[in-house]
């Protein structure tokens, strides 16, 4: 009997981890559904007779103000919806957070730089409406992928009182009295495989189809190019950027990250670039995935951004 409780006790030892994991794997699945709630379509801003949307994830306890992520799908700006990687959002629902995922306008009836003008408008919701659902305004994260990349780093590195913000809605409690609102500011950028050097896109060895079509036939093409590109944008005010990027990318070259980490680097801006070995656009493996949001929970971390869910 002693040897039969030794070896329950070794494999209990053993086996503890694993089955600790898939109960909180379990519970995610159990609880996401009571414990949060969505508001979805929500009008954000018109702009070319359409009213442009989002939807919202909040924890139903809120008493205080969540951390929040504003969630930007890809499709190299002429494609995709903002329903089509809503179960991307699940890690930050997992940790807590408040999300905000956001369409925007496609090249189809509107080029550059619209999707970017809609997108810091999307941020100025936020700020806007925070005091609404409990975002705090120190703690907004941005992500997205590919071009939704691209635009988590330009939504987030632009300066205040941008060009690009000219069209955004502004709250009403400002609106008649100074005319000024809040810098848009944010704690961090997860970018997934995002672009940051878009006149590379547009002519060369690494040209592609969606960035030619993205821009058409704008006679400002190649300077709108640079000012929209993340590249281009970096200084002493940069937020900390996290970027995942597979280095057989045959659709946003791997080389883009690795310049935006140099630039970074030189401007002394805390960043990391996970590199996935052998990874394309996107696909990545389970272990690579679960590897990847690791470091992006690490590196939340380091900058006081994570708010772990309690039940």
């Amino acid at each position: 009997m002693k040897i039969f409780a030794k070896l329950t006790k070794f494999a209990l030892i053993l086996f503890l981890p694993t089955l600790v994991a898939a109960q909180a794997e379990a519970n995610l699945t159990d609880y996401v559904g009571n414990e949060f709630e969505t508001i979805p379509n929500v009008t954000y801003r018109t702009a070319n007779g359409g009213e442009l949307k989002l939807d919202v994830y909040l924890p139903r306890k809120r008493e205080q103000a969540k951390p929040t992520v504003m969630f930007i799908h890809g499709g190299g700006w002429v494609e995709g919806r903002k329903e089509q990687d809503v179960l991307l959002i699940l890690p930050y629902l997992a940790m807590g957070w408040s999300v905000v995922n956001v369409e925007y306008r496609l090249a189809k009836n509107s080029p550059a730089p619209a999707a970017v003008e809609d997108t810091r408008c999307a941020l100025r919701w936020i700020y806007n409406h925070a005091n609404d659902f409990k975002f705090d305004t120190s703690k907004i994260v941005l992500t997205g992928f590919s071009a939704g990349g691209h635009l988590a780093l330009i939504t987030g590195m632009l300066g205040a009182n941008s060009m690009f913000d000219r069209g955004c809605p502004t709250a009403e409690n400002v609106r008649w009295t100074t005319g000024k609102e809040t810098p848009l500011k944010v704690a961090a950028i997860v970018n997934w495989f995002g672009i940051t050097d878009l006149p590379d896109l547009l002519e060369g060895a690494n040209a592609k189809h969606y960035g030619i079509e993205w821009f058409g036939s704008l006679p400002n093409r190649d300077e709108l190019a640079k000012q929209l590109s993340p590249l281009n944008n970096v200084n002493g005010n940069t937020p900390p950027i996290i970027t995942i990027h597979g280095d057989s990318d045959d659709l946003v070259p791997y080389s883009q990250a690795v310049n935006l980490k140099n630039a970074l680097d030189k401007a002394k801006i805390d960043n990391q670039l996970i590199t996935i070995k052998g990874g394309k656009h996107g696909g990545f493996n389970r272990q690579d995935t679960i590897n990847a949001y690791a470091s992006i929970r690490e590196f939340l971390k380091k900058h006081n951004l994570t708010n772990i869910y309690q039940k």
